[in-house]
């Protein structure tokens, strides 16, 4: 019989999952999330944590309807090189005619299996990555024409929060390296700042001369989450943001990135390959494949409505973890993403769509 073992309760499977009996058992089931939860919710919503006081009550809304990071048309390829000269002889087509919208205080997510081109497409928005054409407009202006001087303000207003928090946080430096690379106000003022950054993402002051080792990964992640907010930006791409943690942790952080949202009003472009995170957190969702955007549209339309085939096995092979509801390996039709490499002289063309109802997109077949 299949067993679980937690430190604090251990039983069988059904046990565990019909009638689970320690506080920190149920706590850990309670913040699991589900497929299915936010139907007919117009908007994201908090997880109910147990034992804690939410800090935003009801549906998190968009606080206007201005459109504050507009992706038009991008392409990004990485050259193949081979033979002895080490010639380009095929490119991979990471993003193929990619264009998306994201409104004021509104959360877009990009969904997909790993490979897709989702997290190539957060960094191509900020020039992290070069792309090869394509328009990033920002606050009304094409960022894709600015020279360094220009693009390094440009960044002040986008912030991004990586998978890795103990990668992306420099091991010798603290919080308020973005003040001290921008020559942003006093030392005190810093100080000041990096103080009410902690209230902010709820970790104590005494935590504030701490490097990354001494810091668990859900504390990690909000000491990322608390710089990228440093530069008081408009739009944080999290990229996998809460993947590498636990689902406590990952409950936590999530909560707190929608609670931020709903206070100051920053939009979120949502990086990940889990639908019941995307479903949790998204007003719109694009779904993509081959380094297309397959399917766009609200995350109602989404996932209660799924129109691409694509769109509809991610949702189907979305795992469970609950015995009585887990799918058989028959029920799962998994199939790997092809390598998206193609001939030097393959363009890739554009992206065409049929609008099946009002703001929800279907790409038409190439």
């Amino acid at each position: 019989m299949p067993f679980i073992a937690f430190s604090s309760e251990e039983g069988s499977v059904e046990e565990i999952f019909e009638n689970p009996q320690h506080p920190y058992t149920q706590s850990l089931l309670a913040v699991v999330p589900k497929l299915g939860e936010m139907t007919g919710k117009t908007a994201p919503e908090p997880m109910r944590l147990l034992n804690a006081t939410p800090r935003v009550e009801g549906p998190i809304l968009p606080k206007s309807d201005t459109v504050l990071l507009d992706v038009k048309n991008l392409v990004t390829l990485f050259p193949v090189k081979g033979g002895f000269f080490r010639r380009t002889v095929a490119n991979v087509h990471a993003l193929k005619d990619v264009s998306f919208q994201v409104k004021s205080g509104e959360t877009l997510s990009l969904v997909g299996e790993p490979g897709c081109g989702k997290s190539i497409c957060g960094r191509s928005i900020l020039q992290l990555i070069e792309p090869q054409s394509g328009e990033v407009w920002l606050n009304g202006t094409n960022i894709m024409d600015y020279n360094q001087t220009e693009l390094r303000a440009a960044r002040r207003e986008v912030q991004m929060v990586f998978q890795d928090p103990f990668a992306s946080l420099n091991p010798q430096m603290k919080l308020a390296e973005p003040l001290l690379n921008d020559g942003i106000g006093t030392s005190h003022e810093q100080r000041e700042r990096v103080a009410q950054l902690f209230d902010r993402v709820e970790l104590p002051r005494s935590f504030l001369g701490r490097y990354r080792h001494e810091l668990s990964g859900g504390q990690r992640q909000r000491i990322a989450i608390a710089r990228a907010l440093a530069l008081n930006p408009s739009l944080i791409i999290a990229d996998e943001a809460v993947a590498a943690l636990d689902v406590s942790a990952q409950a936590q952080v999530l909560d707190l990135i929608m609670e931020l949202q709903a206070e100051l009003g920053v939009s979120i472009l949502f990086i990940s390959h889990d639908m019941e995170l995307v479903e949790r957190v998204s007003h719109t969702v694009g779904v993509m494949y081959m380094g297309r955007i397959v399917e766009l549209g609200s995350r109602a339309a989404i996932f209660e409505d799924p129109r691409h085939e694509y769109t509809q096995a991610l949702l189907k092979d979305v795992p469970v973890a609950d015995p009585h509801r887990r799918k058989s390996e028959r029920d799962l039709n998994f199939k790997p993403i092809p390598a998206p490499i193609f001939p030097v002289d393959d363009v890739p063309g554009p992206s065409v769509y049929d609008e099946v109802t009002p703001g929800h997109f279907e790409l038409k077949p190439e």
